[in-house]
């Protein structure tokens, strides 16, 4: 069957609601590449949104699953335990940044991560309060909608959402929201809208997702580290996207060289399997009684299996030091593409977490976010996956596995150039 076909079935089927960047179905996938139903080829800098640092169907992790598969598929770790989802915990409990004892959960999708987060914060502290950030995204469930600083599309009509919940403006030099802005605002909430007494959480993403791909200064970090020090709140470090070498270092939080109390994990931890976890300090961790935290597909043995095989693969092939290369790489690339293109008005990112910016002329004031679109749109016509992103929508961000080859990558650039040319024509 035809893509077309495919898509008058899927408007017949799904809901409108569930949003796709491109009308083509895939039919297989390779390290970098997709193959869609027509046999069309596409090098993939998208990774499933950040899940595939590991690239599609690794040779570990698809024998680790095969292995597991001929086991058992399923019995509800609440029910009949297994070792896997005890092996992934220790070495997990092991990874994060920070000293102190700690413990995991594990769950499927990151939307869980950030609520059992609050659930846990809320019970070790006693205080209901929650401060995000402007720009951040933290899921499409109720309290993630709530914690999410971007209104189109992910909360339009869905209110009223969990109360409690107060943004700040996340830094951003390049928007013009500095350091001193952004703790200047925290000093405001707490004077006009909630009393630091009864804040359970600071909950913030050390490279803004969704909102943009712009990094927190290890400054500001650390500053907002000695704010829930001195206020006994506990700070989340949302690494969903960040997470598992995407920046250059397994977790995006050791560049800033602090210790979060809990960090919220996705994405890339299990190479396309469903899986997320809630990894944080003991003490922190432990405050919820049993019972309270879990669920039927949590952890999944299947997920947890391929989780042990991307460790081994994030170790094996030193996938820090080649997000490293690609992110120089892109950037260097990109660089060159901004002398020519004064649409270009940022680039930026750790290591491969790598994002350009679209602007008029040049003018950072001046979002373009109709040729971002017509970008994403060119490049898919040329067998190029692109994601956009940003709180104005003017952003692409760069997400290819990082175990693509440098040829590849160079293939995809060479891709974007010539749709960026065609998008302004």
């Amino acid at each position: 069957m035809s893509n077309q076909s495919w898509q008058a079935r899927r408007e017949a089927a799904v809901v409108n609601g569930v949003g796709t960047l491109m009308p083509v179905f895939i039919d297989k996938a390779q390290n970098a590449e997709l193959w869609d139903v027509e046999g069309n080829r596409y090098i993939d800098f998208a990774s499933g949104i950040a899940v595939l640092n590991t690239g599609h169907n690794h040779p570990k992790v698809v024998a680790a699953v095969r292995e597991q598969l001929e086991k058992f598929s399923h019995t509800c770790f609440q029910v009949t335990p297994y070792p896997g989802y005890i092996e992934l915990a220790e070495k997990l409990n092991a990874l994060v940044p920070g000293s102190t004892p700690k413990r995991t959960l594990f769950l499927s999708t990151g939307a869980e991560a950030v609520e059992n987060a609050i659930k846990i914060a809320r019970a070790h502290t006693g205080r209901s309060g929650t401060i995000a950030f402007k720009g951040g995204f933290h899921g499409r469930t109720m309290m993630g909608m709530a914690l999410t600083g971007k209104v189109v599309p992910y909360k339009t009509g869905f209110g009223p959402l969990p109360g409690e919940v107060y943004h700040l403006p996340f830094p951003a030099d390049y928007l013009g929201v500095s350091e001193a802005d952004a703790l200047g605002a925290l000093d405001l909430c707490f004077s006009a809208d909630i009393e630091p007494g009864r804040v359970a959480a600071i909950i913030i993403e050390p490279v803004q997702g969704e909102g943009g791909f712009y990094p927190a200064s290890p400054s500001f970090m650390q500053a907002l580290r000695r704010v829930c020090d001195q206020h006994g709140i506990l700070l989340i470090c949302d690494e969903i996207q960040s997470g598992f070498c995407r920046t250059g270092k397994t977790f995006a939080t050791e560049y800033s060289g602090i210790e979060p109390d809990i960090m919220t994990l996705a994405k890339s931890l299990a190479g396309g399997f469903p899986l997320s976890a809630v990894v944080g300090k003991a003490e922190v961790m432990n405050a919820a009684k049993p019972g309270g935290l879990g669920g039927t597909y949590a952890g999944s043995p299947i997920a947890c299996a391929a989780a042990l095989a991307v460790l081994e693969v994030i170790e094996q092939e030193q996938l820090n030091q080649r997000a490293l290369a690609q992110g120089e790489q892109l950037k260097t690339r990109l660089h060159r593409l901004a002398e020519r293109f004064d649409c270009i008005g940022d680039i930026r990112g750790p290591g491969a977490m790598v994002a350009m910016e679209l602007v008029k002329g040049r003018d950072a004031g001046q979002p373009d976010p109709e040729l971002t679109k017509r970008l994403v749109t060119e490049a898919g016509k040329r067998g190029l996956v692109l994601l956009s992103c940003g709180v104005r929508a003017n952003v692409i961000r760069f997400l290819a596995p990082l175990t693509a080859a440098p040829a590849l990558i160079d293939e995809g650039l060479d891709a974007l150039e010539q749709a960026l040319a065609a998008a302004l024509a």
